[in-house]
């Protein structure tokens, strides 16, 4: 035997709603896709910004003359680090190259590498 569903309020509410939303659907359609037109507003733009503003060229960090904590500006470097990239300095004088940092407790060639472009010696880097 066949039974036969019943057209109940639940499928009137659903018929109802599709239709709608068909409706709806073909209105926008025939209004170019936007309930409003796209003069009825503008965008102000001040001006533009350069690049070097928005991010400002970074000046390497001098190993023999920085501070603990300009050091921590290099990553990975945090405060232990750059305390013992200090005591290593005061012990025994300036940097000669960037690899003798390697001597540093606590640097490794991967750190080193991922510094080696934001650090420099100070004047004896430029000589």
């Amino acid at each position: 035997m066949e039974r036969q569903e019943k057209f109940g309020k639940a499928h009137v509410t659903l018929l109802a709603l599709t239709l709608a939303f068909l409706g709806s659907l073909a209105f926008f359609a025939a209004h170019g896709g936007s309930a409003a037109p796209a003069d009825d507003y503008t965008v102000a733009v001040e001006r533009s910004v350069p690049a070097e503003e928005l991010a400002p060229e970074k000046q390497p960090v001098d190993v023999n003359a920085a501070t603990a904590e300009e050091l921590q500006q290099l990553m990975g470097i945090g405060p232990v680090l750059a305390q013992a990239i200090v005591d290593y300095r005061e012990e025994h004088g300036p940097f000669e190259s960037i690899d003798e940092l390697l001597e540093v407790s606590g640097i490794g060639e991967t750190k080193l590498g991922n510094i080696r472009d934001d650090i420099t010696l100070g004047e004896e880097d430029a000589a």
